[in-house]
């Protein structure tokens, strides 16, 4: 289970063998979330505040996060992306 980043205790993760349309799995505490790459939330839930930062951050990283998307169906492992700070 490769992990793209990681902040303010948020996992962000890519599965190589995923179905599509591109998407990362988010969690928080025991709360789990699938977000597309752009930051919309697909299914699940997250706390609002850790929602709002996990939208901040895909709308910050899309580009990186479509690209790690890309190379994991490859069959590589995903980038790692920059956490927020």
């Amino acid at each position: 289970m490769p992990i793209v980043s990681m902040f303010f205790g948020i996992i962000v993760r890519m599965y190589a063998d995923d179905h599509n349309s591109p998407h990362m799995h988010v969690e928080y505490q025991g709360s789990k979330a699938v977000y597309s790459l752009d930051g919309e939330l697909l299914s699940g839930e997250l706390p609002r505040k850790q929602h709002r930062l996990v939208q901040a951050w895909a709308a910050i990283h899309e580009e990186e996060l479509q690209a790690s998307w890309e190379v994991c169906h490859e069959g590589e492992q995903p980038m790692r992306i920059e956490p927020l700070r």
